[in-house]
């Protein structure tokens, strides 16, 4: 009986590493690139694993320049290529599926996308970014704070000592996500020129991140910071009162975070249910509830209210449409004029 006994709990020991090991087989591991902090994305993450426990998630965050150098260099034989990419630069994104690396994704989901947010099935935008103002509130105290890109221009013009060296922004030499936004600048304002200009006179101060450009706002070097991610600006601001956010009046450019799945990916299928989880009314509500940014999708709210502002607050709306016509200004010719106009207006 003892020997029976011990047989017995061989076996089920013997079927119990079995299983483990058949879980193990069956455990995948998802290679996502992303331009956006794993701090913000965490949530996204767990929430999704609550649901695909099997799927493991490898999460490297980088600048969107390099993981679009990364992807195509792995792409073309020096590595495993990423299963997923998750860019705000939507330019780098269209140029991808304009150079065939995408595999479509259809779904109800992804039919419920706003145009200016997809292209072919093979972009897809998952969050609603607004552009902003931030100004320092102490450092403006006895100020009108400008409320679109001709106050401001008016403000800079009228008392330029108090400006110089006080104005942040992105470096559109070295940030895909700063030039893209730029680009779309050079497109929309007739006072582009005059704010470059303006900016050069200034000695505008310019960072690679958002993150950066808020800290030296909340410390007080800066007085204001053009052309910022909102979500970051909004998080920032609910923990500082020192902070005041600034929805151009003139107009309110919007950026989305955009998805591609790569066609090389290892494991499509799941970088596919990743995608569909993001578009997934679940997904969005995560997305803006515990990660702060802002759901891409309409049946979640309003563009405005969502983000905590009255639509009064707001310039008229211009998201960046995904499509050929933001491959334009990644024209190596039309990019360095660009350069020449803004950049070279930074100081360094």
């Amino acid at each position: 009986m003892i020997f029976a006994l011990f047989c017995l709990l061989s076996l089920a020991g013997c079927a119990e590493k079995a299983a483990d090991r058949g879980a193990a087989a069956e455990t995948r591991t998802l290679t996502i690139y992303s331009t956006s902090d794993l701090e913000v994305f965490q949530p996204v993450i767990d929430d999704f694993r609550t649901t695909h426990p099997d799927i493991m998630i490898e999460y490297v965050d980088l600048e969107a320049a390099e993981l679009d150098r990364r992807f195509r260099e792995e792409s073309a034989g020096a590595g495993s290529p990423a299963d997923l990419l998750l860019s705000a630069a939507m330019d780098l994104q269209v140029r991808l599926v304009n150079d065939g690396f995408a595999a479509p994704h259809r779904s109800p989901n992804a039919a419920m996308v706003p145009g200016w947010a997809r292209w072919r099935d093979e972009a897809l935008g998952f969050t609603f970014e607004p552009v902003v103002m931030v100004f320092n509130r102490k450092a403006m105290a006895g100020r009108r704070i400008p409320m679109s890109r001709p106050e401001l221009l008016a403000a800079l013009r009228e008392d330029p000592e108090f400006w110089r060296g006080r104005i942040g922004t992105y470096d559109a030499a070295t940030s895909s996500v700063g030039y893209l936004v730029v680009s779309q600048d050079a497109r929309q304002s007739s006072d582009f020129g005059a704010i470059a200009e303006a900016f050069r006179d200034s000695r505008v101060v310019t960072a690679g991140t958002t993150s950066e450009v808020l800290r030296r706002i909340e410390s007080g070097e800066l007085a204001v910071g053009y052309n910022v991610l909102g979500s970051y600006a909004r998080a920032e601001a609910d923990r500082s009162s020192n902070l005041e956010l600034v929805y151009p009046s003139d107009y309110t450019l919007a950026v989305a975070r955009t998805a591609v799945v790569p066609k090389s990916a290892p494991e499509a299928a799941a970088a596919h249910l990743f995608l569909e989880y993001l578009l997934s009314i679940r997904g969005q509500r995560i997305l803006t509830n515990r990660s702060r940014l802002s759901a891409v999708r309409p049946e979640i709210d309003g563009p405005y209210s969502r983000l905590g502002i009255a639509e009064k607050s707001v310039g008229p709306l211009r998201p960046i449409a995904l499509g050929p016509g933001l491959l334009v200004y990644l024209d190596a010719q039309k990019r360095q004029r660009l350069l020449d106009l803004w950049s070279g207006h930074s100081a360094r």
